[in-house]
């Protein structure tokens, strides 16, 4: 074998080797391979909000961590608490530290039920670590368009629609009083979407999982991955 031979087969193993570590490093690192990604990561608004302590804030408040939205309300029978309870399950397979860099946001689309009061204790069922932000029916309306949320106002008790799952939809502000559906009945159902939507460290809108996604399993696979990618550091 020449020198020139010698010098290109060494060559050619360090690059093999070289791949051959980024291969490893590849499939060693958490992968993000399902829900939605924006396009563009979408900044928030600085929508006005309250918090499940009575604190103001905003839609955009961010402190560094990846927060997980759901909108949602807590007279919903079956699709919240599922996807809450999911989603509790999800935050507990993390590591302290992961933990400590996640946050579960619950956004209530039927803010003249849901108090701040009413949304903690309602929380704290599923996790304490886990908060909720209320406002008005208009700021609400704003915030899930932003979002590309459905959220429209409940239909009279007979219909019996519950849930949205396409991610984008028309909204409609203001709640439907039980006395207008008739007496005695039932709470009507409000129809929303029911996505689990990733908000960076930073208040940017970056991805969305949908409802199968995340009562799947594929948002807790994720999650590491999502966690080193957009938590602040």
């Amino acid at each position: 074998m020449t020198g020139v031979s010698k010098w290109v087969t060494a060559a050619l193993l360090v690059v093999a080797a070289v791949l051959g570590g980024l291969l490893v490093m590849r499939r060693a690192a958490p992968g993000v391979t399902a829900g939605e990604a924006l396009d563009q990561p979408k900044a928030l608004p600085a929508l006005a909000l309250v918090d499940d302590r009575g604190r103001a804030t905003t839609l955009a408040a961010s402190d560094g961590r990846v927060r997980l939205v759901f909108y949602g309300f807590v007279r919903c029978p079956d699709v919240c608490p599922a996807t809450l309870a999911s989603l509790k399950n999800t935050y507990a397979a993390l590591s302290p530290e992961q933990r400590s860099r996640v946050q579960v946001q619950f956004i209530t689309v039927d803010p003249g039920h849901d108090t701040p009061g009413v949304m903690r204790e309602y929380l704290n069922r599923f996790d304490p670590a886990f908060t909720g932000l209320t406002g008005t029916a208009e700021t609400i309306d704003a915030a899930a368009r932003e979002m590309f949320v459905a959220n429209v106002a409940p239909m009279p008790a007979e219909d019996h629609s519950a849930h949205m799952t396409t991610p984008q939809g028309k909204t409609s502000s203001g709640a439907v009083n039980a006395a207008q559906v008739g007496a005695g009945a039932a709470v009507a159902a409000r129809i929303h979407g029911d996505q689990v939507s990733v908000v960076d460290g930073q208040g940017r809108f970056v991805r969305v999982y949908g409802n199968l996604d995340v009562v799947g399993g594929d948002l807790e696979r994720d999650l590491p991955g999502l966690i080193g990618q957009h938590a602040g550091r």
